[in-house]
């Protein structure tokens, strides 16, 4: 294979594998595991930064210059919003930015592009003092939103938000800082984009 593709992840800590070495968050792992399906992809760049909400993220890709072309692009993004208790609307018209952004990275290149649902934290540690239902409820809507811009855009939704909750209780499942998600857990992820990058072929 003469082309290298390239991988575009935006997102926050969940992107950028807090409390992980950097080779140990999905990113990395993700290119790792199609390299050894012998697909030659280049390092993946990533745009994160621990905290930031959507609107952040937005506002940096709007005053910063990256390539003009990835060939596929992640976004994993809200939870921020959530914690913070940022409007769903306000989310809602940053979702459409940032997918709007992410199809011109991809040349318009819908499959190419991969939206994660956002983790419950509600069930973590760190929320033992919290109100898991009301937590659970809002990730939820933040959720059904992105969804939706997802499905109406024509990009891949990827829903890891279940799936966790049903590990809720195993301690494999967290990182050691009791709020995010250990390797083993990015490395599921991973797995859930590797078929959706393969099936585009190149």
């Amino acid at each position: 294979m003469n082309h290298h593709p390239s991988l575009l992840c935006l997102g926050d800590s969940y992107t950028i594998g807090e409390s992980l070495p950097l080779h140990e968050g999905f990113p990395y792992q993700l290119v790792q595991q199609l390299r050894r399906k012998n697909w030659a992809f280049q390092s993946p760049e990533i745009v994160a930064q621990t905290g930031w909400t959507s609107g952040e993220l937005a506002q940096h890709l709007l005053h910063h210059q990256y390539q003009d072309h990835y060939d596929f692009v992640t976004l994993l993004i809200g939870v921020n919003n959530q914690y913070r208790g940022l409007a769903l609307a306000d989310y809602a018209t940053d979702g459409q930015f940032l997918l709007k952004k992410a199809l011109h990275f991809t040349k318009e290149q819908a499959k190419r592009v991969m939206v994660l649902s956002i983790p419950d934290w509600g069930l973590t540690p760190f929320a033992a003092d919290r109100n898991k239902k009301n937590i659970a409820e809002e990730i939820d809507a933040f959720n059904k939103t992105m969804a939706g811009l997802a499905q109406k855009a024509g990009v891949h939704f990827v829903n890891i938000t279940e799936e966790l909750r049903t590990e809720a209780n195993n301690p494999q499942v967290l990182a050691k800082d009791g709020l995010h998600y250990s390797a083993q857990t990015h490395g599921k992820w991973a797995e859930k984009l590797v078929p959706l990058i393969l099936a585009e072929g190149l």
